[in-house]
């Protein structure tokens, strides 16, 4: 199965019509480092979670995600 990585730099690569923008609906999921993230909170507080490699919890603002690369969840 292909996993798309999205970044500031790879906005709409494949022309599929996804952007390169983070999801901003809460309870959005999306992948990093082989981790789903879910977006908790609204506007400005708004900070991805999700766990470590060691199930240690982990939030993320939107900017460190992409900084690490993300993906949508498989279909």
């Amino acid at each position: 199965m292909r996993t798309e990585t999205h970044s500031a730099e790879t906005a709409d690569a494949d022309g599929d019509g996804r952007s390169a923008e983070l999801p901003t609906t809460p309870c959005s999921v999306v992948w990093s480092g082989g981790h789903s993230y879910v977006l908790e909170g609204v506007g400005g507080r708004s900070l991805w979670a999700g766990v470590d490699d060691r199930g240690h919890p982990r939030f993320l603002t939107g900017t460190e995600l992409q900084r690490r690369g993300w993906s949508l969840p498989p279909r």
